[in-house]
């Protein structure tokens, strides 16, 4: 009895060790440009998090109920989405499932991106662009309002090795990763992929928007 008690302990733990292993590979992204993220995003909106708790949104096909985890946050602006503020923002209760974690104290300001919900509410994820807005560059903070939805029609193709090119004129090439070894890099923080009056698209450096003569020039 003793071995076969030991057994079922033992198939137990190796179980769970896989069941943990699997959970923490449940939730997988690939980079993208803040850009990008901006035009994939029903939402983006500043705001801080003024309060959390789990709440339960229906049943799985087993009868179980579905937990989320419900956001109350005061947004100070909205870049994009609905006429009406966001009010709630939720996400799945832990990482392993893409669950995302957030300071609700109210004392940090978010950017937080997401898929549009019912009436006043967002659901995000890990793969969501979600930075802390003192963490943004100047630029950043200004192509939100205008820039990135200028380049929406573009196409930013990452760097997957050296040599690499675009193979369409309406794409822009993302290094960062490949040159930088990083996710925010030169591109990431001070760039965007702007599409110009010949239909093609070419990254535009600059805090303001960019002038009639740079959209209307062939060679960047």
């Amino acid at each position: 009895m003793p071995f076969s008690v030991n057994g079922v302990l033992c198939t137990l733990a190796l179980l769970l060790l896989w069941r943990a292993e699997e959970l923490a590979e449940a939730c997988s992204c690939a980079p993208v440009h803040p850009q990008q993220a901006f035009c994939n995003a029903d939402v983006v909106i500043r705001a801080k998090v003024v309060g959390e708790r789990e709440v339960d949104t229906g049943n799985d096909i087993y009868g179980n109920p579905i937990k989320r985890i419900q956001y109350e946050v005061k947004q100070i602006k909205m870049f994009k989405g609905p006429d009406q503020d966001i009010e709630t923002v939720f996400t799945a209760p832990v990482s392993a499932v893409c669950g995302v974690t957030l300071d609700a104290t109210g004392k940090k300001e978010y950017l937080i991106s997401g898929k549009a919900e019912a009436s006043g509410s967002m659901h995000v994820t890990l793969c969501d662009y979600i930075m802390l807005w003192d963490s943004l560059s100047a630029t950043q903070k200004k192509s939100l309002s205008q820039r990135y939805q200028m380049g929406c029609e573009c196409k930013i193709v990452r760097c997957p090795s050296l040599p690499c090119e675009i193979s369409a004129p309406e794409e822009c090439l993302w290094t960062d990763l490949m040159i930088e070894k990083q996710v925010h890099g030169r591109q990431a923080n001070h760039y965007a992929c702007v599409k110009r009056a010949d239909g093609s698209c070419s990254w535009y450096r600059g805090v303001a928007l960019p002038k009639k003569e740079f959209l209307d020039t062939e060679d960047p």
